[in-house]
């Protein structure tokens, strides 16, 4: 039996369809500015952001500081570190490094985990500048 409609190409989008009950492909849950599409690494990353300027502010040569998220530290300590700091080298800028999965595992609620980002923050940045995290932020350990 020949068809006169030949096949769709395999690279041509096929439609979108529900199946003849309804339950097909559905559309997003929220939008993409909801908060709710956010994952969490975006997230986390917004808490990091938050915190890195709220100490520039006060600290204006943080400009100057690559601040990084990662999942997981790279290599396997005995204890699992929340933050690191890397001084600048010759052609690298400093760097300060929070690791995502350690934080998360060690907080409940995304108060804590804000509060607990900020202060990995604030503890990386103390040791890159040389100085004590109550210098770095007042409020360090009050919240």
């Amino acid at each position: 039996m020949d068809s006169s409609v030949p096949p769709p190409h395999p690279s041509e989008p096929q439609p979108r369809r529900r199946d003849r009950h309804g339950r097909g492909m559905r559309g997003p849950v929220a939008p993409p500015q909801v908060p709710l599409s956010a994952s969490r690494a975006e997230s986390f990353r917004d808490l990091v952001q938050d915190s890195v300027e709220r100490l520039e502010r006060r600290w204006p040569q943080l400009a100057e500081v690559d601040f990084l998220v990662l999942d997981v530290p790279r290599s396997p300590e005995e204890t699992v570190p929340l933050g690191s700091a890397v001084s600048a080298v010759k052609g690298r800028p400093a760097q300060i490094v929070v690791y995502r999965r350690p934080v998360e595992i060690r907080t409940k609620s995304r108060d804590e985990r804000a509060l607990l980002v900020h202060e990995v923050v604030v503890e990386q940045v103390a040791e890159l500048l040389g100085l004590s995290p109550e210098s770095v932020d007042p409020r360090y350990g009050q919240d």
